[in-house]
Protein backbone atom coordinates (compact mmCIF):
# COMPACT_ATOMS: atom_id res chain seq x y z
CA UNK A 1 0.00 0.00 0.00
CA UNK A 2 1.32 3.44 -0.94
CA UNK A 3 1.54 5.64 2.13
CA UNK A 4 0.95 9.39 1.74
CA UNK A 5 3.46 12.00 2.85
CA UNK A 6 3.04 12.52 6.60
CA UNK A 7 1.66 15.80 7.86
CA UNK A 8 4.59 17.85 9.20
CA UNK A 9 7.32 15.19 8.71
CA UNK A 10 10.05 14.95 11.33
CA UNK A 11 13.74 14.31 10.76
CA UNK A 12 16.22 12.51 13.05
CA UNK A 13 19.96 12.78 13.58
CA UNK A 14 21.64 10.11 15.70
CA UNK A 15 24.75 10.86 17.71
CA UNK A 16 26.71 9.54 20.67
CA UNK A 17 25.69 11.34 23.86
CA UNK A 18 29.25 12.60 24.35
CA UNK A 19 28.86 14.75 21.23
CA UNK A 20 26.03 16.82 22.77
CA UNK A 21 28.21 19.19 24.77
CA UNK A 22 30.30 20.29 21.75
CA UNK A 23 27.07 20.82 19.77
CA UNK A 24 25.55 22.91 22.54
CA UNK A 25 28.74 24.97 22.92
CA UNK A 26 28.82 25.65 19.17
CA UNK A 27 25.01 26.05 18.98
CA UNK A 28 25.23 23.89 15.85
CA UNK A 29 25.29 20.38 14.48
CA UNK A 30 28.22 20.17 12.06
CA UNK A 31 28.75 18.19 8.88
CA UNK A 32 31.40 15.44 8.86
CA UNK A 33 33.78 17.61 6.82
CA UNK A 34 33.79 20.24 9.58
CA UNK A 35 34.03 17.61 12.35
CA UNK A 36 37.07 16.02 10.69
CA UNK A 37 38.69 19.39 9.99
CA UNK A 38 38.30 20.55 13.59
CA UNK A 39 38.91 17.16 15.25
CA UNK A 40 35.70 17.74 17.19
CA UNK A 41 35.75 15.78 20.46
CA UNK A 42 33.38 12.88 20.96
CA UNK A 43 32.72 9.38 19.71
CA UNK A 44 32.26 8.71 15.99
CA UNK A 45 29.57 6.07 15.38
CA UNK A 46 29.62 5.85 11.59
CA UNK A 47 31.36 3.52 9.15
CA UNK A 48 34.66 5.10 8.20
CA UNK A 49 34.72 3.74 4.63
CA UNK A 50 31.27 5.16 3.91
CA UNK A 51 32.13 8.44 5.63
CA UNK A 52 35.17 8.80 3.36
CA UNK A 53 33.03 8.07 0.33
CA UNK A 54 30.53 10.73 1.38
CA UNK A 55 33.34 13.22 1.98
CA UNK A 56 35.36 12.68 -1.19
CA UNK A 57 33.31 10.94 -3.87
CA UNK A 58 29.55 11.38 -3.59
CA UNK A 59 27.91 14.61 -4.73
CA UNK A 60 24.28 15.63 -5.06
CA UNK A 61 22.55 15.83 -8.43
CA UNK A 62 20.54 18.75 -7.08
CA UNK A 63 23.75 20.58 -6.17
CA UNK A 64 26.54 19.04 -8.28
CA UNK A 65 29.49 20.61 -6.42
CA UNK A 66 28.17 19.72 -2.95
CA UNK A 67 29.52 16.53 -1.39
CA UNK A 68 27.27 14.47 0.87
CA UNK A 69 29.89 14.75 3.61
CA UNK A 70 29.58 18.54 3.47
CA UNK A 71 26.01 18.18 4.74
CA UNK A 72 24.48 17.40 8.13
CA UNK A 73 22.49 14.16 7.61
CA UNK A 74 19.12 13.18 9.01
CA UNK A 75 16.83 10.18 8.57
CA UNK A 76 13.07 10.52 8.26
CA UNK A 77 12.51 8.04 11.09
CA UNK A 78 13.98 6.94 14.39
CA UNK A 79 15.14 3.33 14.80
CA UNK A 80 17.16 3.44 11.58
CA UNK A 81 19.01 0.58 9.94
CA UNK A 82 22.25 2.26 10.96
CA UNK A 83 21.12 2.14 14.59
CA UNK A 84 20.46 -1.59 14.19
CA UNK A 85 24.05 -2.13 13.02
CA UNK A 86 25.28 -0.07 15.96
CA UNK A 87 23.13 -2.11 18.35
CA UNK A 88 24.66 -5.37 17.12
CA UNK A 89 28.18 -4.05 17.79
CA UNK A 90 29.77 -6.57 15.42
CA UNK A 91 29.81 -5.03 11.94
CA UNK A 92 33.35 -5.18 10.45
CA UNK A 93 32.93 -1.66 9.02
CA UNK A 94 32.20 -0.14 12.42
CA UNK A 95 35.05 0.66 14.78
CA UNK A 96 32.54 1.80 17.42
CA UNK A 97 31.50 -1.13 19.62
CA UNK A 98 29.58 0.63 22.38
CA UNK A 99 26.09 -0.45 21.30
CA UNK A 100 22.93 1.64 21.13
CA UNK A 101 22.49 2.68 24.78
CA UNK A 102 24.64 5.85 24.53
CA UNK A 103 23.06 6.89 21.21
CA UNK A 104 20.55 9.75 21.23
CA UNK A 105 18.04 10.83 18.59
CA UNK A 106 17.77 14.54 17.82
CA UNK A 107 14.37 15.31 16.30
CA UNK A 108 13.49 18.38 14.22
CA UNK A 109 10.67 19.47 11.95
CA UNK A 110 11.35 19.12 8.21
CA UNK A 111 9.36 22.19 7.17
CA UNK A 112 11.03 24.44 9.73
CA UNK A 113 14.42 23.08 8.72
CA UNK A 114 13.89 23.84 5.03
CA UNK A 115 12.58 27.33 5.85
CA UNK A 116 15.69 28.02 7.92
CA UNK A 117 18.01 26.63 5.23
CA UNK A 118 16.48 28.75 2.49
CA UNK A 119 16.46 31.90 4.65
CA UNK A 120 20.14 31.36 5.42
CA UNK A 121 21.10 30.35 1.87
CA UNK A 122 22.06 26.83 2.86
CA UNK A 123 21.62 24.22 0.16
CA UNK A 124 19.49 21.24 1.12
CA UNK A 125 18.16 18.06 -0.46
CA UNK A 126 16.52 14.79 0.37
CA UNK A 127 17.40 11.38 -0.98
CA UNK A 128 15.20 8.42 -1.85
CA UNK A 129 17.69 5.94 -0.33
CA UNK A 130 21.03 5.82 1.49
CA UNK A 131 23.18 8.84 0.55
CA UNK A 132 26.28 6.73 1.21
CA UNK A 133 25.55 4.48 -1.77
CA UNK A 134 26.66 5.05 -5.35
CA UNK A 135 23.16 4.90 -6.78
CA UNK A 136 20.99 7.20 -4.66
CA UNK A 137 18.69 9.82 -6.16
CA UNK A 138 18.14 13.22 -4.59
CA UNK A 139 15.59 16.01 -4.85
CA UNK A 140 15.44 19.61 -3.61
CA UNK A 141 11.72 20.36 -3.96
CA UNK A 142 9.29 19.57 -1.14
CA UNK A 143 6.61 18.99 -3.78
CA UNK A 144 8.51 15.78 -4.60
CA UNK A 145 8.35 14.34 -1.06
CA UNK A 146 5.82 11.82 -2.36
CA UNK A 147 8.67 10.08 -4.20
CA UNK A 148 10.04 8.87 -0.85
CA UNK A 149 8.77 5.39 0.02
CA UNK A 150 7.06 6.41 3.27
CA UNK A 151 5.82 2.89 3.96
CA UNK A 152 9.47 1.77 3.96
CA UNK A 153 10.53 4.73 6.09
CA UNK A 154 7.96 3.85 8.74
CA UNK A 155 8.38 0.07 8.55
CA UNK A 156 9.57 -1.73 11.66
CA UNK A 157 10.38 -4.86 9.65
CA UNK A 158 12.58 -3.54 6.86
CA UNK A 159 14.45 -6.56 5.46
CA UNK A 160 12.66 -6.17 2.12
CA UNK A 161 12.69 -2.37 1.94
CA UNK A 162 16.17 -1.38 3.10
CA UNK A 163 16.75 1.17 0.36
CA UNK A 164 13.63 3.21 1.01
CA UNK A 165 14.05 2.98 4.78
CA UNK A 166 17.36 4.86 4.51
CA UNK A 167 16.08 8.01 2.80
CA UNK A 168 17.91 11.08 4.13
CA UNK A 169 17.52 14.81 4.53
CA UNK A 170 20.76 16.75 4.01
CA UNK A 171 21.50 20.38 4.83
CA UNK A 172 24.69 22.17 3.88
CA UNK A 173 27.48 22.55 6.44
CA UNK A 174 25.57 23.15 9.68
CA UNK A 175 22.22 22.85 11.42
CA UNK A 176 21.18 25.13 14.29
CA UNK A 177 20.82 23.60 17.73
CA UNK A 178 17.67 25.65 18.37
CA UNK A 179 15.79 23.70 15.68
CA UNK A 180 16.20 20.47 17.67
CA UNK A 181 12.76 20.08 19.24
CA UNK A 182 13.08 16.77 21.05
CA UNK A 183 15.77 14.34 22.20
CA UNK A 184 14.94 10.64 22.46
CA UNK A 185 17.00 8.17 24.51
CA UNK A 186 16.75 4.48 25.35
CA UNK A 187 17.11 4.47 29.13
CA UNK A 188 17.57 6.44 32.33
CA UNK A 189 21.39 6.69 32.51
CA UNK A 190 21.60 8.35 29.08
CA UNK A 191 18.61 10.52 29.98
CA UNK A 192 20.63 11.82 32.93
CA UNK A 193 23.67 12.49 30.75
CA UNK A 194 21.53 14.49 28.32
CA UNK A 195 20.07 16.59 31.12
CA UNK A 196 23.58 17.29 32.41
CA UNK A 197 24.72 18.43 28.94
CA UNK A 198 21.63 20.63 28.58
CA UNK A 199 22.47 22.60 31.72
CA UNK A 200 24.81 24.72 29.60
CA UNK A 201 22.24 25.23 26.82
CA UNK A 202 20.07 28.27 26.25
CA UNK A 203 17.74 26.16 24.12
CA UNK A 204 16.65 23.03 25.97
CA UNK A 205 14.71 20.52 23.81
CA UNK A 206 12.29 18.15 25.47
CA UNK A 207 14.01 14.91 26.53
CA UNK A 208 12.13 11.61 26.56
CA UNK A 209 12.88 7.94 27.14
CA UNK A 210 11.51 6.32 23.98
CA UNK A 211 12.24 2.56 23.86
CA UNK A 212 10.27 2.22 20.59
CA UNK A 213 13.00 4.22 18.87
CA UNK A 214 15.54 1.48 19.66
CA UNK A 215 16.21 -2.23 19.10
Amino acid sequence: MIMPVPVAPKIYHIVHVDRLSPMIEANNLWCDAKIVQDSTPGTSIGMNEIKQRRLKELTLTSHPNLHVGDCVPFYFCPRSIMLYLISQANHPGLSYRGGQKPIVHLEADLGQSVTWAEKNRKRWAFTLSNAGSYYFEDRCDLAQLGEIDWSAVQATSWQHCKDGKQAEFLVEYSFPWNLVSRIGVLEQPTYGQVLTALQAATHKPRVEIVPDWYY
